[in-house]
C-alpha cells in the first residue's frame, strides 16, 4: 500500500482523493500523536487540553476541509484555533509564538484550485519528520480519543493572527524599503490580505496584481509558476523590482527591472552575500539541493562560502540547516529558509530581504544578480522505465561518468529517479544551451535502453 503523506504533506484532487472523512480521520490521528502530555482518557496530564492552530489558503475546498480538521482536533479534546486564510509560513509561526502543540495547514501550494492538501506542523512550528508522519498514518487504523463534557475541544477565530504575523515580518527587516518600488503578484492566494500591506508598511511604492482571490482563481495564470505578468507589470509601471509569490506564500521568485527573471537560486545568491558581509551568515555556509545552478557553487565559491548539497526538498534542506546550524537555505524554485525568523520557507519574509538588499546596497536587482552566471540546465524526464534499477546498470554509470568528463569544470550531470513514478530525471547543465540538451538526449538514450521495459 503506497504511503499516504508525500514529500510535502497529504494531498490530492478535493472531494476525491482529499475527502471529509480524510482530513476529519487525519485529524483526530494527529491529535493522538502530537497532542503532547496525554494519559489514557485523552486528558492532558497537565490538566490543560492541547491546543492547536489551523489555517488555509483561499481556494474553495479549503472551507469544508477546515472545517472537518477542526471537528476532529476538538472531538479529540484539542482546542482548536483557527486563523483563517493565512500563509503557510504564518501558520508555521503562529503555532511557535502561540506556544501551540500543533498546526495544521491546508493548502496544496502552487497546484490548481480542484486540489488541496493537509500539512501538519509540530510544536515550535517545524514540519514532522517522516516517521512523525507514519505514526499519524498508522493512528488512523487505532482508536481515537473520545472525551466529553468539560474535556472536548473548543474552536475559537484566532482574531490577530494576521497582525502578530506582520509585526514578527517588519521586525526582522536590516533595512527599510523607502524609495523602492515593487510590483506584488499574490497569485490570487494566501498572500493577498498581508504581502501589500506589509511592503507598504516597510516603505515601499507597492502595485498589486493577483490580489482577487474568489476560491477557484488560486495560481491561476499568475503567481510563481507564470511570471510573465508580473514581468510586463514591473516593465509598464516603471518598477524597481516584482515578487511572486505562489497559493500559500511559501515561494518567492522575483523580476527585475528589465521584466527579467530572478529565480532562487539567484535569489540565495544575493542574500548569501549580503549576510556573509554582514556577518550574520552562520559558518559562511549556504544549504542548497543538487538541483540548483552550477552558477551558484560558483558564485559562493567566487566569494568564499561554502554550499551543502541536499536531496531535493525544503524538508531536507531543513533537515541540514538543524543540522550544521546554518542560517539560509533553500531551493531554485523559491523556496528560501531563513532560520533565525522561520522555521519554514517564506516568501514574503525572502521577498522584504531581497528588497531590502537592493535598497542598502544602491544597485539594481539587476546588479545584484549578475553576481551569478545562471548555466543553461536541460532536465529531461525518461518515464516508464525501471528506475529502482539506476544506481547498480554499470553502463549508466559508464556514460554519466564519461559526459561528465566531457564537461569538465564547465558543466554538472545528475540522474535521479523519480520517488512517486517510474520515471529517471536527468539533468545537465553547460556553458552552451546545445551542449547540455545533446548530452541530456544521449543520457536519456542510454536510459532507455537499460532501463525500459
Amino acid at each position: 500500500m503506497p504511503r499516504l503523506f508525500g514529500t510535502d504533506g497529504v494531498r490530492g484532487l478535493a472531494n476525491v482523493d482529499l475527502t471529509v472523512d480524510l482530513a476529519l480521520s487525519l485529524a483526530q490521528a494527529a491529535a493522538v500523536v502530537l497532542g503532547k502530555g496525554r494519559v489514557a482518557d485523552g486528558r492532558r496530564a497537565s490538566g490543560r487540553r492541547p491546543v492547536a492552530v489551523i489555517g488555509r489558503d483561499p481556494r474553495v475546498s479549503g472551507e469544508f476541509l477546515a472545517a472537518a480538521v477542526a471537528s476532529g482536533l476538538a472531538s479529540s479534546g484539542v482546542d482548536v484555533f483557527d486563523a483563517g486564510v493565512i500563509p503557510t509560513p504564518a501558520l508555521a509561526f503562529l503555532v511557535a509564538d502561540f506556544k501551540a502543540d500543533l498546526g495544521v495547514m491546508i493548502s496544496a501550494s502552487h497546484n490548481a484550485a480542484p486540489d488541496n492538501g493537509i500539512k501538519f506542523f509540530a510544536s515550535g512550528g517545524t514540519k514532522l519528520p517522516d516517521e512523525v508522519e507514519d505514526r499519524i498514518e498508522a493512528a488512523l487504523h487505532q482508536p481515537k480519543l473520545a472525551p466529553r463534557g468539560a474535556d472536548v475541544g473548543r474552536i475559537r477565530r484566532f482574531a490577530d493572527a494576521e497582525d502578530r504575523y506582520l509585526v514578527h515580518l517588519l521586525s526582522t527587516l536590516p533595512f527599510r524599503l523607502d524609495g523602492l518600488h515593487v510590483v506584488l503578484d499574490c497569485a490570487h492566494g494566501a498572500a493577498a490580505g498581508i504581502s501589500p500591506q506589509v511592503f507598504t508598511d516597510a516603505g515601499a511604492q507597492v502595485t498589486v496584481i493577483g490580489a482577487d482571490p474568489d476560491g477557484i482563481n488560486i495560481n491561476d495564470g499568475v503567481g510563481s509558476t507564470h511570471l510573465g505578468p508580473l514581468a510586463a507589470a514591473v516593465v509598464a509601471h516603471g518598477a524597481d523590482l516584482g515578487i511572486a509569490h505562489d497559493g500559500d506564500a511559501d515561494r518567492c521568485l522575483a523580476i527585475d527591472a528589465a521584466g527579467n527573471v530572478v529565480d532562487g537560486d539567484q535569489i540565495m545568491a544575493i542574500l548569501a552575500i549580503s549576510m556573509a558581509e554582514r556577518g550574520v551568515l552562520a559558518d559562511r555556509l549556504l544549504v542548497a539541493t543538487v538541483m540548483s545552478n552550477l552558477g551558484l557553487r560558483r558564485a559562493m565559491r567566487d566569494n568564499e562560502i561554502g554550499m551543502l548539497e541536499t536531496a531535493v526538498g525544503d524538508r531536507y534542506v531543513l533537515e541540514a540547516l538543524a543540522e550544521h546550524g546554518a542560517s539560509l537555505g533553500g531551493e531554485q524554485s523559491g523556496h528560501v529558509i531563513m532560520t533565525k525568523f522561520a522555521t519554514t520557507g517564506d516568501g514574503i519574509l525572502t521577498g522584504l530581504h531581497l528588497a531590502a538588499e537592493v535598497a542598502r546596497s544602491r544597485k539594481t536587482l539587476a546588479e545584484l544578480a549578475a553576481v551569478m552566471t545562471v548555466y543553461p540546465q536541460v532536465l529531461v524526464n525518461v518515464r516508464g522505465v525501471d528506475h529502482h534499477a539506476l544506481g547498480t546498470d554499470a553502463a549508466i554509470a559508464a556514460a554519466v561518468t564519461a559526459a561528465q568528463a566531457a564537461l569538465g569544470d564547465s558543466g554538472r550531470v545528475l540522474l535521479r529517479p523519480s520517488g512517486t513514478e517510474p520515471m529517471v530525471r536527468v539533468m545537465v547543465e553547460a556553458e552552451l544551451q546545445e551542449t547540455a540538451e545533446r548530452i541530456a538526449g544521449e543520457l536519456a538514450d542510454v536510459v532507455r535502453e537499460r532501463l525500459g521495459a
